[in-house]
């Protein structure tokens, strides 16, 4: 991880993003789904913020957001001081190229029909970011070698790659426009964890090569969103509960919801796995389309109290860098 700046490249700002919920012939609107509702963050430049929580909290929402391939009901992503959600579609599409995003799946976001190389230098055409044969070929073959991979294999199609080898190529599609931000939506959970250590490794040394390079780092998986996060921020049901430096959450957790997370998470140590207090939380994640009043996890939070349903908790500085939204802490 590099050093960390304090020039902010993105700062997110009581975001909200409502689906609504239509019926009947007529399309009539009856409820909205909360996805995301209320967040806000700051990302540096050099730094990486994992975002991480249970599915269907607003994580991939969230990045969507930021790359304005959703417009937000509310709230502001300003990404170099450009609120991405007030830009028309020509100025989205110029500051687009300073983003990029890395997919889930390997192997559904690959053209099947497209080579990888081809693949690989569509955002150099798409972009204007060469201007002949000679540079297009050379800048692929490039970009092949900084993730590992061997040039010789561009002719190949995505089915002739193992998963691994896939992202790889996802990985080197999205560093074709030297972006200053690259939104990693659970790169590693569809891949063999044999693997997933390979595409981190991969991940960070670019970081390190790239100057200026931050990642928004999407996953549910804490154990891996600690070997690369710079700063953590835990979400639930749409609200962010708790965000400060990774080594910190992992050492002094103080939100219930995280403490109750990172109990879940095995211990290599047998002795302390099993001496280790393990925290069950009691019923469903409830509905984003009817999310309880007050706290949105109180109906689950083992340290509830009858004030925690009446009115919902902004993120307060607990000691430096350490914001909590909880009135018990």
């Amino acid at each position: 991880m590099n050093q960390v700046h304090d020039d902010v490249l993105l700062n997110v700002s009581d975001l909200k993003m409502y689906f609504p919920v239509t019926r009947g012939l007529l399309r009539r609107k009856v409820a909205d789904v909360k996805a995301v509702d209320g967040v806000s963050f700051k990302l540096k430049k050099d730094e990486t913020l994992g975002l991480v929580g249970e599915s269907g909290c607003g994580k991939t929402t969230i990045g969507r957001c930021v790359l304005g391939l959703y417009r937000p009901t509310a709230g502001k992503v300003l990404f170099q001081e450009k609120d991405i959600a007030a830009l028309p579609e020509k100025k989205l599409r110029d500051i687009r190229r300073s983003m990029a995003l890395i997919f889930q799946d390997p192997y559904s976001s690959l053209d099947p029909r497209q080579s990888a190389g081809s693949i690989v230098g569509e955002p150099l055409k798409i972009h204007h970011m060469v201007f002949n044969k000679g540079e297009y070929r050379e800048k692929v073959e490039q970009l092949f070698r900084i993730v590992g991979l061997d040039p010789g294999m561009s002719d190949r199609f995505p089915h002739e790659f193992s998963g691994g080898q896939r992202q790889r190529i996802g990985v080197a599609r999205a560093l074709a426009c030297d972006p200053a931000l690259i939104v990693c939506d659970e790169p590693i959970s569809a891949l063999d964890v044999s693997i997933q250590a390979q595409i981190i490794n991969l991940l960070e040394e670019l970081q390190d090569s790239v100057k200026g390079l931050s990642y928004l780092f999407i996953a549910h998986d804490l154990s891996v969103v600690r070997h690369i996060s710079d700063r953590v921020a835990v979400m639930y049901l749409g609200h962010i509960m708790e965000i400060c430096k990774s080594r910190v959450l992992y050492e002094n957790p103080l939100h219930p919801y995280t403490r109750a997370l990172l109990s879940a998470v095995p211990i290599a140590d047998p002795f302390v796995e099993e001496t280790r207090e393990r925290i069950i939380l009691k019923g469903e994640v409830p509905s984003p389309m009817n999310p309880p009043p007050g706290c949105a996890f109180h109906p689950r939070c083992f340290m509830a109290i009858p004030e925690c349903s009446q009115a919902v908790p902004p993120l307060r500085t607990i000691t430096e860098g350490h914001e909590v939204a909880c009135i018990r802490v």
